[in-house]
């Protein structure tokens, strides 16, 4: 049985092709020079946690979050956020104590460990092992990013991490995702990205970068899934299709 999507009869040649090539080429491994990660919901199991002090909060302020609106928040920037909160809700909703008020739950929340997707961990272990370069491409600042995951203990795999402080624009804009390719010294277009979010599948899209989708809360629609190289389950199910390859592409004769 497989562990991942497979193609659909709406793919195009293109990506039936990364389909045929990721599944049985180790020259395709060879030819990509590093791989960027989204942070919440990707890399970390932060996602479901603030969904929960998302709705408590709201409330606590005195109006209802939806499901849709919370889905609509899933990976967007802190101004994307605002915006949509301050539509919904009007004028008399306060985003400064809403920030603020999910930050301090979500510190209580987490305040002993920072969880980690499946897989995540011996991923990035494996990857540094390569000496494959690898980056954090995210829409969180630059304190939560770092403190978040260095609670989680894979704060010194990085190569570098990018945070929303670091860019002009954020994601959707695929700035985030070509300012870590360049930090790398890598060309896009030799990068594979994770995302967990329709924000950022199309951020990385848009960079020019193979993308492949791990989807947390919110599913890909047919848009986002063609925008996707493939659509995974977790990020063990990846590792488990591009070591071996990668062993033996760079093992000795």
């Amino acid at each position: 049985a497989s562990d991942y999507t497979v193609p659909s009869a709406g793919e195009t040649e293109a990506n039936m092709d990364f389909y045929r090539v990721f599944n049985s080429s180790k020259a395709y491994f060879a030819d990509k020079k590093a791989l960027i990660f989204d942070m919440d919901g990707t890399l970390l199991d932060t996602e479901a946690a603030f969904r929960t002090v998302a709705f408590e909060v709201v409330a606590g302020l005195g109006f209802a979050m939806t499901d849709a609106l919370h889905r609509s928040m899933v990976g967007s920037s802190h101004e994307t956020t605002r915006a949509l909160l301050e539509t919904t809700f009007g004028s008399g909703f306060c985003y400064q104590t809403f920030d603020s008020e999910c930050r301090r739950h979500m510190q209580i929340r987490l305040e002993e460990a920072v969880p980690l997707k499946l897989g995540a961990r011996e991923m990035l272990e494996a990857l540094k092992a390569n000496s494959i370069p690898i980056a954090v491409a995210t829409s969180s600042r630059e304190p939560h990013a770092i403190s978040h995951l260095g609670a989680a203990g894979i704060v010194d795999l990085f190569d570098t991490i990018v945070t929303r402080d670091d860019v002009i624009n954020p994601k959707p804009h695929p700035e985030p995702y070509l300012m870590a390719a360049q930090r790398l010294g890598a060309d896009p277009r030799r990068c594979i990205a994770f995302e967990d979010s329709h924000a950022g599948v199309r951020a990385a899209h848009a960079a020019g970068m193979r993308t492949i989708m791990i989807p947390d809360l919110v599913p890909p629609t047919p848009e986002i899934t063609a925008l996707c190289a493939m659509v995974l389950e977790t990020l063990g199910h990846a590792h488990g299709h591009i070591f071996p390859a990668l062993a033996s592409e760079r093992s000795p004769a």
